[in-house]
């Protein structure tokens, strides 16, 4: 039986011009056929670091995927180590503007609905594979507070068997290292 896996890159913003995170998931689309070969359908979705298009952008790739799971990669200027993170909570609190120069108001995701959301996916494992292919990771309760918390939490919110990985932006951290830890953090996902 075939599983279907959406992955969910992000464009750039200001202050990085270029998103690892969206060249995480053009390089794993690339890798569609070795995801085939494992039963999975891999499809790839990068949305604009905007947030009155996320919830709108995002639902609409969910619609057209109806994903199994879903892998969400982001960048954090701050980390040293990939990190998969472990919750997502209903709050926007951005205090920089997103690429159309809107700074949201620091309010709930969705009015109502829980103050968290933890994934059902086993992180500790996932973090486990990422390091079994040589890239240093690790488990994190906090998604930020940039459009990467928002986005994990609407996609915990429509599918629970969703993870967030926040990729390092330091220079001894490169894609290539990172590609195979990547996919077989996706695979985890899918068929763990």
């Amino acid at each position: 039986m075939t599983r279907s896996l959406l992955v969910v890159g992000f464009g750039a913003f200001p202050g990085q011009r270029v998103n690892p995170a969206q060249q995480a998931a053009s390089a794993l689309a690339r890798r569609r056929a070795a995801f085939a070969l494992s039963g999975i359908d891999l499809r790839v979705e990068i949305l604009p670091v905007e947030h009155l298009e996320l919830s709108r952008r995002l639902c609409k790739a969910f619609a057209e995927t109806a994903p199994d799971a879903v892998l969400l990669l982001g960048v954090a200027a701050r980390r040293t180590k990939l990190s998969i993170e472990t919750r997502a909570r209903n709050r926007i609190t951005q205090l920089r503007p997103d690429a159309a120069k809107q700074i949201p108001w620091s309010r709930d995701i969705v009015h109502g609905a829980p103050e968290f959301f933890v994934t059902p996916a086993p992180a500790a494992l996932l973090a486990a594979k990422a390091r079994a292919c040589g890239v240093v990771a690790q488990t994190s309760g906090d998604a930020g507070a940039y459009l990467c918390n928002e986005a994990y939490y609407l996609a915990l919110l429509m599918d629970r068997r969703a993870v967030f990985v926040h990729l390092p932006a330091w220079r001894g951290f490169t894609l290539a290292r990172a590609i195979p830890a990547l996919e077989s953090v996706a695979k985890t996902l899918v068929l763990a």
